[in-house]
């Protein structure tokens, strides 16, 4: 069974087309990326998705089927403009939200014990929203999200506002979520933590399809006339390279035009460079991202 599939979906606010024909799905246990620069449709295609929006075409399955009342206790729901009450302690403001997916107060305070804890917040759980730093306040809104254990987690922006370590518990979190078979989309700016977390990825801009499929896939569709030559040795100018980046251990080439990757591998160890390992330079994520939406 599909966690979310969705066919061709359109959605119009008076003049503006925010969403043209996308369709998209995630598996069980998939975390899946949603990208687009800022006004692509990425919030307005969850929204969709949650039954928030109504889609003007097309059709939108959640866990097996149409979105209902019970489904939306099997669902965690991160939006980028955050939720929480600022006037309470976070204690209360977490078993609040908790009972609000249908757990008891005590099975809330049950399953946030361990939560707060892992997450550095149990010492400050009597201080009010308020007066927690962005960061953790950012915790905390992660935590409502997964306390009362969902099916189905989708988080916008996830990792706004972390340090490095606390940035690592979420990324850990995620993983763990996926192993045990809960599907997660991720709607991200920080295409470092996509590439990273998730398999298959799609890009919308000004609400169309432009890219959609798995990453690796991807990343190999986009690389050109480069190389990555790992090696410890210094070498010349070598027939058939046009541009080179040296970076530590690993020497990026841009080869000529009808130059293929084999000729240059024969070229470097006809030159007696000593070769530790030897790739296509596959783009990144964001650079795939840049050239699709800029057309550059």
């Amino acid at each position: 069974m599909k966690a979310i599939d969705v066919t061709n979906i359109s959605k119009t606010f008076g003049s503006l087309q925010a969403v043209h024909e996308v369709s998209f799905d995630i598996n069980a246990g998939e975390i899946f990326g949603l990208l687009g620069p800022n006004g692509a449709g990425k919030t307005t295609s969850i929204r969709i998705v949650l039954d928030i929006f109504k889609p003007d075409s097309g059709q939108v399955a959640v866990l097996g089927g149409p979105m209902t009342e019970q489904k939306k206790n099997l669902i965690g729901y991160m939006p980028e403009e955050r939720g929480l009450y600022q006037d309470v302690t976070l204690d209360t403001c977490l078993v609040y939200l908790g009972t609000l997916k249908g757990l008891s107060a005590a099975e809330t305070k049950r399953c946030l014990a361990p939560l707060l804890e892992r997450f550095d917040l149990a010492a400050h759980k009597k201080k009010k929203v308020k007066e927690l730093s962005k960061g953790m306040q950012q915790k905390a809104q992660i935590i409502a999200t997964v306390v009362h254990e969902p099916e189905l987690v989708l988080v916008d922006e996830p990792f706004a506002g972390l340090d490095p370590v606390n940035t690592q518990m979420v990324k850990e979190l995620i993983l763990e979520m996926s192993q045990k078979g809960t599907s997660i989309l991720m709607s991200t700016h920080q295409m470092h933590q996509v590439e990273e977390l998730c398999n298959r990825i799609l890009l919308i801009h000004q609400g169309c399809t432009i890219l959609y499929g798995n990453l690796e896939e991807i990343q190999q569709r986009f690389a050109g006339q480069e190389v990555l030559v790992h090696t410890d040795s210094e070498f010349p100018a070598l027939p058939g390279e046009v541009r080179r980046e040296v970076h530590n251990h690993s020497v990026k080439l841009t080869l000529a035009q009808g130059v293929t990757s084999q000729d240059m591998l024969w070229t470097l160890l006809q030159q007696g460079v000593q070769v530790k390992g030897f790739e296509i330079a596959a783009p990144s994520l964001e650079e795939i991202f840049i050239r699709m939406v800029t057309g550059g």
